[in-house]
Order: structure tokens, then sequence, then C-alpha cells
């Protein structure tokens, strides 16, 4: 394995240990699954991780592009008064 090859690999077990709640005892699981993204995107095939990672992206500038925008407000309607008796 190349050194480059793997720390990629590190990064992104690294990444989908944290993406999981930093579970105990699963970095066997999280190494074999960043191989598999590293090889799939080094043949040019985006992995599902990869998709997924850029989803995320696209919604998180979506929510601070809403977040930017001026909110429109409704003209408060005016409640009834009570009557004394």
């Amino acid at each position: 394995m190349t050194d480059d090859r793997q720390e990629r690999i590190r990064k992104r077990a690294h990444q989908i240990w944290e993406e999981e709640g930093q579970p105990a005892g699963h970095h066997e699981r999280h190494w074999r699954q960043a191989a598999q993204d590293i090889d799939r995107d080094s043949a040019g095939k985006p992995s599902k991780a990869t998709k997924a990672a850029a989803a995320g992206k696209a919604k998180t500038s979506s929510k601070l592009e809403k977040a930017s925008e001026p909110k429109a407000s409704r003209p408060k309607a005016d409640k009834p008064k009570k009557s004394a008796k």
C-alpha cells in the first residue's frame, strides 16, 4: 500500500468514525469501508460516501442561503378584546 493511499484511507476512516458518532470497536469496519471508498474514487466512480458528502454540503449551503434571506413577516392579527362583565 502506498503511503498516500494509506493516508487517504486513514483520513476517510476517521471521517466515517466521526459521522457515526465516534463508536468504539468499529475501526476495522471503518478501515475496510474507507479503503473501498478510496479505491472506488481512484477508479473514477464516486462512492456512496462521496455522493452523500456532496449532498450534505449542498443541503448545508442551501440552509445557509435560506437563513441569510430576510423572512417575510405576516401582519399581526388583532385579538378580540375581552369585554368586561
